[in-house]
């Protein structure tokens, strides 16, 4: 049944039906399937996908790796779950390397990326450094390539 989700993730607006046509299964078995992931929590939210720079919004996207001393008993978890509870904090993974934790995290400008960064992450117990990385422009994005090259239509000419 992993193909309903590879749909879903694809296109959250897909409808049982097309799905059922796309995958041969009836219509009343996608939707207990759907019904069945989300009260498993397999399914948790349906997104959509946005390319801001095309809005008024100003929106700052930066990338931090976090260098944590694990908590005894608990490792990385609790130390995540004080970060990725801030509402700016959209992402939050754990992360091998050179670093524990990547934040992703979103802002009106840089500086209050950079606010967050000196008043609320750097100064936690746990946090030994912060590095962050500000994102200039996305490509792409959850599969979704954001500006492809267009489509050159011009004839060649031979003199």
């Amino acid at each position: 049944m992993e193909d309903i989700l590879e749909i879903l993730e694809n296109n959250s607006k897909i409808d049982a039906e097309q799905i059922a046509a796309m995958t041969g299964k009836s219509i009343d078995e996608i939707k207990a399937t759907i019904d069945k992931y989300e009260q498993e929590n397999i399914i948790l939210k349906y997104n959509t996908l946005i390319n801001w720079e095309k809005t008024n919004k100003e929106v700052v996207t930066a990338l931090i790796e976090v260098k944590v001393t694990p908590q005894r008993g608990e490792g990385f978890d609790k130390v995540a779950d004080r970060i990725y509870r801030y509402p700016q904090v959209k992402a939050c993974y754990l992360m091998s390397g050179g670093f524990d934790l990547t934040v992703i995290l979103e802002g009106k400008s840089m500086k209050e990326v950079a606010l967050f960064v000196a008043e609320k992450l750097a100064p936690l117990d746990s946090v030994l450094s912060t590095s962050t990385h500000f994102v200039l422009k996305k490509y792409k994005d959850k599969g979704t390539i954001f500006e492809g090259k267009q489509k050159d239509d011009r004839e060649a000419v031979v003199l």
